[in-house]
């Protein structure tokens, strides 16, 4: 047997004989008391509702300012336009994709890009530019003292840039880049998003591409860029949104340098706006593809064909847009190799029934894409070329049994992690950012998560079957990519996707 010695602790006690340097004892003071010579700290505190709602006002040309208090001593700032691919009808394809890699260049007060980087550094601020289908995002995360300079910095960049022919010249070349990079990249998601649109909106709106089509690179000057902005560019069609900074703080520095603004392009008396409403129409886009050599370390990625199939969903102004987003939960998935627990989404369908039936299968993941007059919920797969006709009947049928009714935990299961999910992405102060931006520019005001918190937990089961089968009347949109000779026609797919089971129609053939 041990016996331990435990040697007496020399801090024991310590608070009886503890002096100072100069023999002095320190005075008794209970560590509720305030410290003599400290200045009294100030906590963060909140006093009833008004501290987590959005404030919005909207200035006399049009211009939204939408803020939300949060506290720290950063904030982030910038100005959303209702302007985006889906806009360019009337123009070159690709103005969208220009303006994003052009943004925060040269301006009328700043002479390059490295002199705006340096005035944002200064107040540890970075920028930043995103376009997407349907609006394109300016942003700026600096200290809340540098406020007037980033709202002075943001209306410069916005409304008056020089778009010189030497930056006009690198965007080019930019542009030309991510375009081979897009074709060249091991991770095919963002091609499959693109053909998905093409597919699900032919040559309209949302169907139209978001990369710069490789024959309107050389197209695309300054002339078609202020033609466009001087159409798209307007105060109405703006929202300056802030998060981290007081209203009217934010308020003033609109009115000084947004009220009257005078953008580079002139204004122009009538706006020639596209207001055309997505018009769904469903189809295939197919790319063949020789997908063998795309690994790019020393261990091969196995040769793949990439499938996706697609439905038409509901715009996000739609009530039905919370069901489907549940349901988009509920399928969840991902890849093979996704290591992680239930947390991860193990117990979605897509890896109950698909994934961890099929060991071929490489993927299976569920998107819903929703815009304000449509949406599209779609499943991505992949696997081995020879196993494509396998793998659209697997996908086919998982579409199929949406319809039927969900479980009580799997439903419960699913509207728990969207809230988690939604909670969890908004404590992000940029997040926050966008979230009040966007819904500020498409509604005019902004639901509170704890409203969509609500939402969430009134979805029923039959709800999920009642959007379910409107989706399932929609004709399919497909996007393939790869190695294509095992992928049942388009009428097979949309057969499938009609009959009871989700199963194709079967093939007999002579000769293998």
């Amino acid at each position: 047997s041990f016996i331990f010695y435990i040697p007496p602790n020399p801090w024991f006690g310590i608070a009886a004989y503890r002096k100072y340097s100069n023999g002095g004892r320190y005075p008794n003071i209970s560590l509720s008391a305030p410290l003599p010579g400290i200045p009294k700290p100030v906590f963060a505190s909140v006093h009833g509702q008004e501290k987590y709602e959005t404030k919005i006002t909207i200035l006399e040309n049009g211009l939204k300012v939408a803020s939300q208090n949060k506290f720290g001593q950063f904030c982030t700032v910038g100005i959303l336009v209702n302007s985006g691919s889906r806009h360019e009808a009337k123009y070159p394809s690709g103005i969208a994709h220009f303006i994003e890699k052009l943004a925060f260049s040269s301006t009328a007060q700043y002479g390059s890009k490295d002199e705006i980087l340096l005035t944002l550094e200064k107040h540890g601020g970075i920028c930043d530019c995103q376009t997407s289908r349907d609006t394109t995002m300016y942003a700026v995360s600096a200290e809340v003292k540098g406020l007037d300079t980033v709202v002075s910095l943001l209306s410069d960049a916005v409304l008056q840039p020089r778009l010189l022919d030497d930056e006009i010249e690198m965007t080019r070349m930019a542009v030309r880049f991510e375009l081979e990079d897009l074709n060249m990249r091991p991770d095919p998601e963002p091609l499959l998003t693109e053909m998905i649109h093409a597919a699900a909106y032919r040559g309209n709106t949302v169907g139209l591409p978001r990369f710069c089509p490789v024959d309107n690179v050389d197209k695309i000057d300054k002339k078609v860029l202020h033609s466009y902005l001087r159409n798209y560019y307007c105060p109405k069609r703006m929202v300056l949104a802030g998060v981290g900074i007081e209203h009217e703080q934010l308020v003033e520095c609109a009115r000084k340098y947004l009220l009257d603004a005078k953008p580079v392009w002139g204004t122009s008396a009538v706006a020639n706006v596209d207001l055309s409403v997505a018009q769904y129409t469903g189809g295939i886009v197919k790319m063949e593809k020789d997908m063998s050599d795309v690994s790019l370390g020393p261990t091969p990625i196995p040769e793949l064909t990439h499938i996706m199939i697609g439905l038409e969903s509901c715009s996000f102004l739609e009530e039905d847009f919370i069901p489907f987003a549940v349901l988009n939960m509920m399928m969840g998935g991902g890849g093979s190799f996704s290591a992680g627990g239930p947390g991860k989404g193990m117990f979605t369908r897509l890896y109950l029934n698909v994934l961890n039936r099929h060991h071929w299968m490489y993927n299976a993941t569920s998107y819903h894409h929703s815009y304000e007059d449509s949406g599209l919920l779609c499943i991505h797969a992949s696997a081995d070329p020879r196993q494509v006709r396998e793998m659209v009947e697997i996908i086919t049928r998982e579409f199929i049994q949406m319809a039927s009714n969900a479980g009580e935990m799997e439903l419960e299961r699913a509207k728990t992690q969207l809230k988690s999910m939604l909670m969890m992405n908004l404590e992000s102060r940029p997040v926050i950012f966008e979230d009040v931006g966007r819904q500020v520019l498409s509604t005019g005001k902004r639901k509170l998560p704890h409203e969509l918190c609500d939402l969430i937990s009134n979805v029923t089961a039959s709800d999920i079957k009642r959007v379910t089968t409107k989706m399932l009347r929609s004709k399919p949109a497909v996007a393939a990519l790869g190695d294509l000779t095992e992928l049942p026609s388009y009428e097979h797919i949309q057969a499938a996707l009609s009959s009871k089971d989700g199963r194709l129609p079967r093939m007999y053939r002579l000769f293998r």
